[in-house]
C-alpha cells in the first residue's frame, strides 16, 4: 500500500524551511509520497504567530530556531526581515507548480533559502520569478497561475482539510490519521512510517 503524507507548511515559516531537506530524505526512504499543503497558521485552532507572541517568547522562539538551524546545516538571515513584504505568492506559485505537474519541492527550497537563507524579498514578482526560472521553471507563468482562480480555491481547500484535521502551526505532517507537529517530531513520523504507531 502506498504510504500518503499530508504536508502543511508555508514559504513563510522558517520552521518548514529548515526541515524540508531531512523531511524529503525521510519520505524517500520509506517510499512515501507527499501531498503538498500551503496554508497559513490557523489561528482559530491555535497557532499564534511569533509578531503576537510576548518578547521573552520571541527571544527564545528566534534563539531555538537558530540552534535547529545550525544542527540542520541552515544559515538564516534576519535582516530586514520586517522590510520584507509577504511570501504568500510564492506559496501560491508553489501550489500552481504542483497543480501543474511540476516539481514544487525544488521551488519551495529554492523560495525558503532566497527568503530565509539570504533575505531576498520574494513577496517582489520579479525576484520570485527569477529565483523560479533559475529552477528551471517558467516563473512568470506559475506567477500568474498562482493568482489564478483555481490555484485559490485549491489554497482554500487545503486550508480547510488542516482546520478539519486540527492542524494549527507549520509546519504539520499527517500520516495514517496521526498529526506531527514541527520539524523535530520527525523522529516521531519516522517511527510511525516504520508501523511503530506511538499513541500517548
Amino acid at each position: 500500500m502506498t504510504k500518503t503524507i499530508d504536508y502543511f507548511f508555508s514559504i513563510g515559516s522558517p520552521w518548514a524551511f529548515i526541515g524540508l531537506e531531512p523531511f524529503a530524505a525521510l519520505a524517500k526512504e520509506y517510499g512515501a509520497t507527499i501531498r503538498p499543503h500551503v496554508i497559513p497558521l490557523i489561528e482559530d485552532n491555535g497557532g499564534i504567530y511569533s509578531r503576537n507572541r510576548p518578547e521573552a517568547r520571541r527571544a527564545y522562539w528566534t534563539k531555538d530556531l537558530k540552534r535547529w538551524a545550525a544542527l540542520r546545516g541552515k544559515l538564516l538571515s534576519f535582516d530586514n526581515r520586517a522590510a520584507l513584504s509577504d511570501p504568500a505568492p510564492a506559496g501560491s506559485m508553489v501550489v500552481a507548480a504542483s497543480e501543474a505537474g511540476e516539481d514544487w519541492f525544488k521551488l519551495t527550497l529554492a523560495l525558503q533559502e532566497a527568503f530565509w537563507g539570504r533575505g531576498e524579498d520574494i513577496g517582489n514578482a520579479d525576484i520570485r520569478q527569477a529565483i523560479a526560472n533559475s529552477a528551471g521553471l517558467d516563473g512568470a507563468a506559475l506567477d500568474e497561475k498562482g493568482q489564478s482562480d483555481a490555484v485559490k480555491a485549491v489554497r482554500q481547500a487545503s486550508y480547510e482539510t488542516a482546520k478539519a484535521a486540527g492542524v494549527f502551526g507549520l509546519p504539520t505532517f499527517l500520516y495514517d490519521g496521526e498529526l506531527y507537529w514541527g520539524q523535530d517530531s520527525l523522529p516521531f513520523l519516522e517511527r510511525h512510517l516504520k508501523g511503530e504507531k506511538l499513541v500517548a
